[in-house]
């Protein structure tokens, strides 16, 4: 695998991770076997990098990646922000869990909970270290006006945690792993961040953040990773988009580039993993694979060859931003 650095660091990772959320078995029956395999055999095809959180599955996908991957080389990405407390949610579907660990979840992004989840997911890892530390799911997206206590927390301790852990080198990098724009040029404010884990912001269908986000982080020295590049599912054939049910005005969309992407002979979810790497900022592309047969078409389609015409097409007919970089083509 290809790899890019992180941000100023001296780390650098693979160009296509894996993305950890359905080990947990978010949105999907995965059992832990069957999770593990897939671990195994993103090793075997050779990726490297691998991400986690508590919140997937409450736990279960973090102990299935840290006995995969324990007693092997890694880069491994892990989130804070989220506390996972005894006692089993009473509908796991609620929060798009199948199956998870009898835990529910305390969000607390102070100095005392950054470093008491870091420290819990080394347990339940049972890994000695984690490259790439997150605040997670941080905004008004998730919070709605509950966010300004939890950034206030982050502003006034969390971070201050995060950096120790990082100038101590019990960490490589710093960042976080959210869904919005705005809560990253927020944090822009409050400290120096490696990189953020954006999910479903830049891609294909969606390149928000070319205006103020990207340009900010570029000054700042923080690159990108992106999550979700199917937006949910709906580049790749699915309904879902924003882990909803798509709404009209995205669909229409994504019609327009499936025809664009038929009359070219170019798998659609090809075109969506491809897309993000045409800009430099972005280090990494992480896909949630729910099987080893779909990991195994994400490979082939991260590697097929797509024409130059292809992406100039989209420009030309305002489907990709026209400032937005492209990668080059076949």
């Amino acid at each position: 695998m290809n790899t890019r650095q992180v941000g100023r660091t001296d780390l650098r990772i693979d160009t296509l991770g894996l993305g950890g959320a359905p080990l947990g078995g978010n949105f999907v029956d995965l059992d832990d076997s069957e999770a593990a395999e897939l671990v195994r055999t993103a090793q075997e095809i050779g990726i490297g990098y691998f991400d986690t959180a508590p919140w997937y599955g409450f736990g279960r996908s973090e102990r299935v990646i840290g006995d995969a991957l324990r007693g092997t080389e890694y880069i491994l990405s892990d989130k804070v922000g989220r506390l996972l407390k005894p006692g089993a949610v009473e509908n796991p579907m609620d929060f798009g869990m199948v199956d998870p660990l009898p835990f529910n979840v305390v969000y607390d992004y102070s100095y005392d909970g950054i470093m008491r989840a870091y420290e819990d997911s080394l347990q339940r890892l049972g890994l000695d270290r984690i490259d790439m530390l997150f605040a997670h799911d941080i905004g008004e997206m998730q919070h709605g006006a509950e966010n300004a206590r939890h950034f206030k927390d982050l502003a006034d301790g969390g971070y201050r945690a995060m950096d120790e852990l990082r100038r101590n080198g019990d960490v490589k990098a710093i960042g976080l792993g959210v869904n919005e724009n705005k809560i990253c040029l927020n944090a822009l404010g409050i400290g120096a961040w490696d990189v953020f884990l954006l999910a479903g912001r830049y891609t294909l269908l969606e390149q928000t953040p070319l205006e103020g986000l990207f340009p900010a982080c570029r000054a700042a020295g923080t690159t990108i990773i992106c999550g979700g590049p199917f937006n949910s599912g709906i580049l790749a054939g699915r309904d879902m988009w924003n882990y909803a049910k798509a709404p009209e005005d995205v669909v229409a969309k994504v019609r327009k580039l499936s025809a664009e992407a038929d009359a070219f002979g170019v798998p659609l979810p090809a075109a969506a993993l491809q897309f993000p790497l045409g800009n430099d900022i972005v280090t990494s592309v992480i896909p949630g694979p729910r099987n080893t047969a779909e990991l195994r078409q994400i490979v082939e389609w991260f590697e097929m060859p797509i024409p130059a015409d292809f992406w100039a097409s989209l420009r030309d007919k305002g489907l990709i931003a026209e400032a937005a970089p492209v990668p080059a083509g076949a």
